[in-house]
């Protein structure tokens, strides 16, 4: 027998996952949403309550989290350490993301994602694995390790079909600069998600390699080659592009107003989405060591010991609030960045829905655009 709602919730607003909506309501049972409808049944329990419902933020670049981070600690424990620090801040689904370095952390990655997903409960906050690096460019190589920095290889591919043979979603990223057009259209056959980044490159060396295959762009502006008024570089052939691009809204890595423009400018809607590069201080302490390097949380900024950034401090939640509030983006736009586009990139769209949800994965947000808990603080608070 189908479930039916025992209770209407009407909040302010519902994101639907396409669009927020005044006055909808939602049909929940226990402790899981069901239906969402313009206006409850005639007679039905209703509770209204303040703020915008919307389903859980998707965030897919999450280096650490909670003390943990993947590169140094290769680990199921590790991933859910991760999945835990950024579910506190409204993330309810993380990409984990290893960054360049020994073949044997790459490989020891894979087997705690692999390991991960076979649990007997799978931790549903674990969306794949993001490998980013070890093939990119040495000059835009950020603060991933130089001596790591390595031209495309056949374990690169052998591991990434592993993940895809076990239905695990993967996002590569690779730069034109080490990665063929042939690598990219075999890694696109496995079903993958080629994404292009920390690239020196040309507009034209990057068109190749979306025509092999390559449907997404790593945090647009950082680690590529700007766009200049005779050589586009990344930048431009990213936002000319109708690829996917992520980007980070911090007001650090990112100045707003680049951050809005590139919005402008896509040539579709859609195709923007919203990263944290979020480190171990998430949810963690101000400290963490990388390649052996210390790293310092320092106003905000993760700094080495040269002054430079070292990944980013930011949770999903404040970038949606800034995206809203400092860059000027339509609610619908930011909650779309934060949620639709990642489900869309992962042919995903049920957690873009509040329909048929853990309360656990619905969040609220209050006028200012914060979150102020989820759907199921509010029903455990709540008299029946």
């Amino acid at each position: 027998m189908t479930a039916q709602p025992d209770l209407w919730l009407l909040p302010d607003a519902i994101y639907d996952g396409t669009r927020l909506r005044p006055g909808a309501a939602l049909g929940v049972a226990g402790d899981r949403s069901l239906t969402l409808a313009d206006n409850p049944p005639p007679g039905a329990p209703v509770r209204r309550m303040a703020g915008t419902l919307t389903p859980g933020f998707l965030d897919l670049q999450v280096n650490g989290g909670g003390d943990a981070l993947l590169n140094n600690d290769q680990s199921p424990e590790a991933l859910h350490r991760m999945a835990a620090a950024h579910r506190r801040f409204g993330t309810v689904g993380i990409l984990p993301t290893v960054i360049t370095d020994a073949p044997e952390v790459l490989a020891r990655a894979v087997e705690a994602t692999l390991a991960a997903f076979a649990e007997p409960r799978p931790d549903r906050s674990l969306l794949g694995l993001h490998i980013e690096g070890p093939h990119l460019s040495l000059p835009r190589r950020g603060t991933h390790a130089a001596e790591w920095i390595r031209p495309f290889e056949p374990a690169t591919l052998a591991h990434v079909r592993r993940l895809r043979e076990e239905g695990i979603f993967v996002k590569i990223t690779v730069a034109p600069e080490t990665t063929s057009p042939q690598d990219v259209a075999r890694l696109a056959a496995t079903g993958a998600v080629v994404s292009i980044g920390h690239s020196d490159a040309t507009a034209a060396d990057v068109r190749a390699l979306l025509e092999a295959g390559a449907t997404c762009f790593t945090h647009l502006f950082n680690a590529m080659s700007p766009m200049l008024n005779r050589a586009p570089g990344v930048t431009g052939a990213c936002i000319n592009s109708t690829a996917y691009a992520g980007i980070i809204c911090d007001g650090i890595h990112v100045a707003d107003e680049m951050v809005g423009l590139a919005l402008r400018a896509r040539p579709l809607p859609g195709r923007m989405f919203l990263v944290s590069d979020a480190m171990c201080t998430v949810g963690g302490s101000d400290h963490f060591r990388l390649y052996g390097r210390d790293i310092w949380l320092k106003d905000g900024r993760l700094v080495n010991a040269e002054g430079s950034l070292a990944g980013a401090h930011v949770t999903m939640a404040e970038g949606l609030r800034r995206l809203i509030t400092a860059v000027g983006a339509a609610p619908d736009t930011a909650l779309d960045m934060a949620v639709s586009a990642p489900a869309r990139l992962m042919g995903r769209p049920e957690l873009a829905s509040p329909e048929r949800r853990a309360a656990a994965d619905l969040l609220i947000l209050d006028a200012d655009w914060q979150v102020t808990g989820t759907l199921a603080d509010h029903l455990a608070t709540q008299p029946a």
